[in-house]
């Protein structure tokens, strides 16, 4: 007897008389999933509002950027070394925000507290992938625009370039913010410990 036959016989033999279970013998896992309530639409709603009432960031026109071009900004002040070095990876991803297909209502939305949020978090190097299309009004090449837009509307941030092609390329955003309060006390702090 070859070694497949043998196998199957042996299986056979320690399995004995099992048989299959029916079909209708399934776990309850409950009813479907239920929508959620008025109230819970209502406090969402509501929420949503009130991140709106504070986002500053303008929904109006946007100059086009040609779709095979990269956008780039730096503050007065910052060094074009910072933004090379940014460019090219030398610092770590700390957060990433996706907005591959999203409306431009919502990624104006989830911008901003993104932002917000990893100046708060002391986040430096953050990117944004936002797509890029190969026609100059295609919505990922319109929402590449207003990245561009938006970010310099930012005080906390202080530069931003298009990522390498490993990264993202045009269609991901390299963003460098600037340290906050905190982050420079502890800074100074540690330079004074190091001076005795």
């Amino acid at each position: 007897m070859n070694q497949p036959l043998r196998d199957e016989t042996d299986f056979r033999a320690l399995v004995g008389d099992v048989k299959p279970l029916a079909q209708k013998n399934r776990a309850d896992t409950g009813d479907a999933r239920k929508r959620p309530s008025e109230a819970q639409l209502a406090r969402r709603e509501r929420a949503e509002a009130e991140i709106d009432e504070h986002n500053f960031l303008s929904d109006d026109f946007v100059d086009l950027i040609p779709p095979f071009d990269p956008i780039e900004y730096r503050r007065e002040g910052i060094q074009q070394g910072v933004v090379d070095k940014l460019k090219h990876g030398g610092y770590p991803v700390q957060a990433q925000l996706h907005l591959l297909r999203r409306p431009l209502a919502e990624c104006r939305r989830l911008v901003f507290p993104f932002i917000q949020d990893a100046y708060a978090h002391d986040l430096r190097s953050v990117l944004i992938v936002h797509g890029r299309g190969c026609e100059i009004d295609s919505p990922a090449n319109v929402l590449r625009s207003y990245i561009g837009k938006w970010l310099i509307q930012f005080d906390e941030v202080q530069a931003y370039i298009s990522a390498q092609p490993s990264e993202g390329g045009l269609g991901a955003t390299w963003v460098m913010l600037r340290k906050s309060d905190r982050a420079k006390a502890n800074n100074r702090e540690r330079q004074q410990k190091r001076r005795g």
